[in-house]
């Protein structure tokens, strides 16, 4: 039987860590002005690199769940 520590914790650790490194380096590129919010393209890739981690997050979770349960 796994556990919580086989399954959910390299879970945590990949989006815990990354996401701190992910959300710093977006958060120096907005408070450095390297990224114009009013540019339409801009704001896409923003909106693509943000909604990118979360489909991920979400994604990788979903599959760890159906293959636990399913």
């Amino acid at each position: 039987m796994s556990t919580f520590t086989d399954i959910w914790l390299p879970y945590i650790y990949l989006y815990g860590v990354g996401g701190v490194f992910f959300f710093s380096g977006m958060y120096l590129i907005t408070k450095t002005k390297a990224l114009n919010t009013e540019k339409k393209q801009h704001r896409f890739w923003l909106k693509a690199l943000y909604g990118g981690f979360f489909f991920f997050m979400i994604l990788h979770g979903f599959m760890i769940i159906s293959a636990l349960y399913f």
